[in-house]
């Protein structure tokens, strides 16, 4: 029944390259409630040792969707995005992403795997956000679920 390609583990799509901006920063900071000044106030953030307004951590999930549109990459990977779930999303952070930064955000297929006789199938995907001076900013692992039957 699985119907996931498995030879597309070890695939690396096309990368997404996002310029990180002030509004977009102090947008997302306002839409998930984050307080701390270092994400709206240049002078609190410079005062806090960094070079720029700094991102909230998540926004680089934003930045990965940017440049497409996600429902035609999960069809393209073989998805009925009727039946998709978003099963799990894990972030490890290594650096801060600041106003300013060219972010490129690389997506590799680590496993597909199956449970309950093929009636779910999981997709790990691992994105690594690397800025301009080649620094590991971010990893985020997703696990999408296709249904079946």
């Amino acid at each position: 029944m699985p119907k996931l390609d498995r030879t597309l583990i070890g695939t690396v799509l096309e990368p997404v390259v996002a310029e990180v901006e002030k509004g977009e920063i102090r947008q997302f900071a306002d839409a998930i409630g984050a307080t701390d000044p270092i994400h709206t106030d240049l002078e609190a953030a410079q005062a806090a040792g960094y070079p720029n307004l700094v991102a909230p951590p998540t926004l680089v999930f934003c930045l990965a969707q940017r440049n497409a549109e996600p429902t035609e990459g999960m069809v393209k990977l073989g998805f009925d995005v009727a039946k998709l779930l978003h099963g799990e999303q894990h972030f490890e952070y290594f650096h801060p992403v600041c106003a300013g930064d060219t972010i490129t955000l690389s997506t590799r297929i680590e496993d597909i795997y199956d449970k309950k006789g093929g009636l779910l199938e999981f997709m790990v995907q691992k994105t690594d956000a690397v800025n301009r001076d080649g620094a590991l900013c971010a990893t985020m692992t997703a696990v999408v679920v296709q249904r079946h039957g």
